[in-house]
């Protein structure tokens, strides 16, 4: 090519360079600026640092109006501890308390339920006794359908739907699933209604996070990752008083939580944005931009009238690295995932294995409960200072740390010999164990944004998914360890700690993403980092 072709180039021609360009695509900043005659194109990262603004008031409003349906999550996941849970019984002839196991070798006609049969599903279908262990199947179904629906859901969100519109398809699904649980006639339709509101539900936190973070720039990415956190910890934070007030109806709980996803998705989800990031790698670049000018209208800013985005449907290299790329053939990206979904498993295996085995503490459950979804706000607070100062890799591996450790004191404090010489066992087995789902919380947070930030756009979501997926596995594990821990608290507790170092561990050999660029392909992605990992050796 002529020098003087060179200098004035047209901008449809130079725009697929930016993918190839060893000194712009691969680091994904300001160089990838292309200047013509008609204008010039730049990356959505570049758009919302240059123009828009890293954190503005804008991207918070949208973060938040998003992160508001994580509380449905919340409330959908954990109203089995109340639902689910094994209410008192006592002697008709004396009034006293028996235990279950107690009264396997009584009549029914010799006891009774102390809250009436409504309470919750165990005392409506008597799941006592030889049927004891069908309480764990209802809960450990709806982990298995969400395991099931995260990946279906993130296939949706990053090919057909988007993030926008699979959110609103899984908050009416999650509405009507959990009303129909309310109608259930027996065990087996309730254990498959709730695999179903599991299934559907899952979209819920892998569209929230993505649609929050992708319009925010990478200083601030950690910290609005949070904001989803906090409302999740407020739908776990309802539960015990909605518990308390419907705790003669384990129906009326499911009816009242179903209204919410219904209400947000008719009302508040409409105003949401669509990710540009997603329109752009769909090639819905004018989309895309009317995204961001609303944007940095809210912000008090005017995009530049000349200003376009960069395309990355043109081009050789973008078009192998667009939505038909097969994540499965990338090695990085497998190896990567792979990883991610181990310290995933053993993460939410804690992590809701701490909450479901709250009633094996020996105190009161609401109040327990309570004390956990206190302990998140902390959680979610410190999970944002610490993502703006610390590193991904070793907040999280410290936080499972943490989390096992204390895990291994409560198995230490649950032993019949401590408890005879220690009068204030039980006080100090809750304190540890909210300083450990605390910090379980903590690593849970940080995982799930440290997931968003290694992968690029046109598989984010899938990858979140996949995340999502291995959490779901993990946690389908917990009722059974809960069943467990009625026979041996001590065994539950050392469980659930080993696998939370063992998460930490497998975290070691993670990419470390901190302040890092978000891609948008995979090719883009591969090629910087390899050029990446060439300089630290040189």
């Amino acid at each position: 090519m002529k020098p003087t072709e060179q200098k004035t180039p047209k901008l449809v021609e130079t725009s697929p360079n930016i993918s190839t360009d060893s000194s712009a695509s691969e680091k994904g900043e300001a160089t990838s600026q292309q200047q013509s005659n008609n204008g010039y194109a730049l990356t959505v990262d570049e758009v919302i640092e240059q123009h828009i603004g890293a954190l503005g008031f804008g991207q918070i409003v949208h973060a938040l109006l998003v992160s508001i349906a994580w509380t449905f999550d919340a409330q959908s996941t954990l109203i089995s501890i109340f639902s689910d849970a094994k209410p008192a019984a006592r002697l008709l002839t004396t009034g006293a308390i028996v235990e279950g196991s107690m009264l396997c070798g009584l009549s029914t006609g010799e006891w009774e339920w102390v809250g009436g049969k409504s309470d919750t599903i165990v005392s409506e279908w008597n799941l006592i006794c030889e049927h004891k262990f069908l309480v764990a199947l209802p809960s450990t179904l709806f982990f298995i359908g969400s395991l099931f629906g995260s990946g279906v859901y993130g296939y949706l969100a990053d090919s057909w739907f988007g993030r926008k519109k699979t959110l609103l398809i899984s908050c009416l699904l999650t509405f009507v699933t959990a009303l129909a649980i309310s109608f259930s006639p027996n065990i087996w339709v309730y254990a498959f209604l709730r695999f179903a509101n599991g299934f559907f539900k899952s979209g819920i936190g892998s569209c929230c996070i993505v649609l929050a973070t992708e319009v925010v720039g990478k200083k601030w990415r950690g910290q609005v990752g949070q904001y989803g956190f906090f409302f999740f910890t407020l739908g776990f934070l309802s539960l015990p008083l909605m518990g308390y007030l419907e705790r003669k109806s384990w129906r009326n709980l499911y009816r009242i939580t179903s209204i919410l996803p219904l209400g947000y998705a008719v009302f508040l989800l409409p105003f949401a944005y669509e990710s540009p990031r997603w329109l752009l790698v769909k090639g819905r670049n004018k989309e895309a931009m009317v995204v961001l000018k609303k944007l940095a209208r809210r912000n008090g800013k005017q995009l530049p009238s000349d200003l376009s985005l960069v395309d990355l449907k043109q081009g050789r290299d973008d078009r192998a690295s667009s939505s038909s790329e097969k994540f499965w053939r990338t090695k990085w990206a497998v190896k990567r995932i792979v990883i991610v979904m181990m310290a995933g498993f053993g993460t939410g295996f804690v992590y809701y294995g701490i909450q479901l085995n709250a009633e094996n503490l020996n105190f009161n459950l609401y109040l327990t409960v309570a004390v956990n979804a206190l302990m998140e706000f902390p959680a979610v607070f410190f999970g944002s200072f610490l993502l703006g100062v610390m590193n991904r890799r070793p907040l999280f591996s410290i936080s499972s740390y943490l989390a096992g450790t204390a895990c291994l004191l409560c198995a230490v404090l649950s032993l019949h010999r401590v408890t005879t010489v220690l009068p204030a066992t039980k006080w100090l087995q809750l304190a540890v164990e909210a300083v450990g789902f605390m910090a379980s919380s903590t690593a849970y947070d940080v995982l799930y944004v440290y997931g968003v930030e290694l992968f690029p756009t046109n598989v984010r979501n899938f990858a979140v998914s996949l995340l999502c997926q291995a959490f779901m596995l993990g946690a389908s594990a917990a009722p059974l360890l809960v069943a467990l821990g009625r026979e041996n608290a001590m065994m539950s507790f050392i469980v659930i700690g080993a696998a939370s170092v063992l998460s930490g561990v497998v975290s070691l050999w993670l990419k470390e993403t901190r302040n890092a660029p978000l891609y948008e392909t995979l090719t883009q992605q591969g090629k910087a980092e390899e050029m990446e990992n060439k300089t630290e050796c040189s």
